[in-house]
């Protein structure tokens, strides 16, 4: 492992030494990882986002253990395949939780190719709490059953765990992991970074108003299922995000512009 009293961790460019859509999807993925940061989403160096290789889709990448959200570059991430062997050098290792349930994801679902799992503490009370996510507001209501749960089974280094995630995930595309955290997947990173902005929002809104510990309104059924026929008109089932992700790429590039190396 790496001297822990050194300042910076500053890997080796791996521009130009991976193919253009790889490095792009490396970028995308930085660009999520000091977003999160910046949103207060992630725990300390816990918590994980994975991609596919665009042109290589038996490898992925993600971030590796050790390293905070807030200074993950596109080089620093790792590139692994679904056995388990890594492809770039490095001075860290992926998580168990990498070799687990994103890659048994990513494998199993060829049609999903970016995974965000988050546990901040909005995440963390709704998914300790029987009732789940509820219709509170414009955001919660268009995902009305629209968002899969999975029981707690420990942590996540059980090689078998993966394939449940997969069952219970279903078609949906937001996860609420029971006692844990959330989990949301994209066909694109743009689509799994606006799943998880709009579940962890959804959260954060469900926690604050269940604390005035006052009467609740909630948005009818039929009100939520008019609004997700709105969402599915204005985005004919294509992935969603890509707005919104251009304007948290010229963020990060605000904030700092060293996740580009």
């Amino acid at each position: 492992m790496p001297d822990s009293t050194m300042f910076a961790y500053q890997p080796e460019s791996l521009e130009g030494k991976v193919s253009d859509a790889e490095w792009q999807t490396r970028i995308d993925m930085a660009v999520c990882y000091r977003i999160a940061y910046h949103f207060g989403w992630n725990d300390t160096i816990h918590n994980h986002l994975s991609a596919r290789v665009p042109d290589d889709s038996e490898k992925f990448i993600m971030n590796p253990q050790g390293l905070g959200w807030h200074e993950m570059t596109a080089s620093s991430l790792i590139k692994a395949d679904f056995k388990g062997n890594d492809y770039n050098k490095s001075d860290f290792r992926l998580a168990p939780a990498g070799r687990n349930f994103h890659s048994a994801i990513l494998k199993l679902r060829p049609d999903i190719n970016c995974v965000f799992h988050i546990h901040p503490m909005a995440a963390v009370v709704v998914s300790a709490t029987r009732d789940g996510l509820l219709p509170l507001d414009q955001n919660s209501a268009m995902l009305y059953g629209r968002v899969s749960y999975h029981d707690y089974e420990g942590l996540a280094d059980e090689a078998d765990e993966g394939p449940r995630i997969v069952e219970h995930l279903g078609d949906n595309q937001h996860m609420i992991m029971w006692n844990h955290g959330l989990l949301t997947v994209g066909r694109t990173v743009a689509e799994a970074m606006a799943n998880m902005h709009a579940l962890a929002r959804c959260c954060e809104t469900q926690m604050h108003t269940l604390a005035l510990n006052r009467p609740i309104e909630m948005v009818p059924e039929e009100i939520c299922k008019k609004a997700q026929d709105k969402i599915y008109e204005r985005y004919q089932g294509q992935p969603g995000g890509n707005l919104e992700f251009n304007a948290y790429r010229r963020l990060a590039e605000k904030l700092d512009p060293s996740y580009r190396t």
